[in-house]
């Protein structure tokens, strides 16, 4: 019995001073499937289990506002063999409205690798009598609080760009959040709710003229809508997609597992058919950034929402 614990003890030891990843990793998505945080995920995940040569396994963890994936995350074995993957809404704007002090994602959490945000598609259904964004402006203006619009959540980035669209365009629309962008859309498709500041899971319905893009929150036009104008180029201001998606760890998690996959995300992230994927799904790449680099920008965008959040009214 003594040889056998001591062989155990052996094997354990050279297991942990094997290189990270030396077994599978987890890889926990606050959101449902379906959403931009979810496919560019398993693209990553694929290709981590690729290149690492362990199994990246992707879990969705949605709901609570995010918060149901950082208790996940949060309360692991800090080992790094449990990781998390979030939109920057959730990590950077919910917790200003969830507010939650026995689970604070920025201690709970130590950022790792950020990998893209998105621009928002301006989508209605076909029963909303509009055909360009002039006539939608007409109508919700003439309609005050009869539209209703989808997000993937309280907090999220959709929904704060929305309730900013309220404010610097003058209108009344009503929030109707749902578990992630997928529920979002198929309930934008059935007409249950009548438009949304879609996060491109929503492109190729509109393509197939299921939906009616009628404007771009983001820096320009998307190439396959060149007709569509941003928000931009009718004077409204303000209205972005938010903060950068991206990796977290367990907070005291091995540096070297952090940097490791902080190395590999930036490095995938350059090979031409991840950087077609992302585009295709209307993705902006993040700037390469270190942990540190990372987590001082989480840190920014943290304290710019914690001013917005209650300028808007939202709780």
């Amino acid at each position: 019995m003594r040889l056998l614990f001591l062989a155990a003890l052996v094997w354990a030891g050279a297991a942990f001073s094997q290189p990270w990843p030396a077994k599978p990793v987890r890889v926990i998505v606050n959101v449902a499937p379906g959403g931009v945080a979810d496919v560019t995920m398993r693209l990553l995940g694929a290709r981590l289990t690729e290149t690492l040569g362990q199994a990246f396994i992707v879990e969705n963890r949605a709901g609570g506002d995010g918060y149901i994936g950082f208790e996940a995350v949060g309360r692991a074995d800090p080992d790094g063999y449990t990781m998390l993957y979030s939109p920057g809404s959730s990590m950077m704007i919910a917790p200003h409205i969830v507010k939650r002090a026995d689970l604070d994602p920025t201690k709970l959490l130590t950022p790792v690798a950020a990998t893209g945000r998105v621009s928002l598609y301006v989508m209605t259904h076909p029963k909303v009598p509009v055909a360009n964004f002039n006539e939608f402006m007409a109508f919700a203006r003439a309609n005050p609080g009869k539209l209703n619009y989808g997000t993937p959540g309280n907090g999220t980035s959709p929904h704060i760009a929305t309730e900013v669209f309220n404010r610097e365009a003058g209108v009344k629309l009503n929030h109707v959040p749902y578990k992630g962008a997928g529920p979002a859309l198929k309930d934008l498709l059935g007409g249950v709710i009548d438009l949304a500041f879609d996060p491109g899971v929503g492109l190729a319905q509109a393509k197939a003229g299921k939906l009616r893009m009628i404007a771009v929150a983001g820096p320009s036009r998307h190439p396959d809508f060149p007709d569509v104008p941003t928000l931009e180029e009718n004077g409204i201001r303000g209205v972005d997609g938010g903060p950068y998606f991206g990796f977290y760890a367990t907070a005291g998690a091995p540096r070297a597992a952090i940097e490791r996959l902080n190395r590999e995300v930036l490095r995938i992230m350059q090979e031409p058919q991840v950087r077609e994927r992302f585009q295709a799904l209307a993705v902006d790449l993040a700037p390469s950034m270190t942990p540190a680099e990372f987590a001082a920008y989480v840190k920014a965008e943290w304290e710019r929402y914690s001013k917005l959040i209650p300028e808007l009214g939202i709780r």
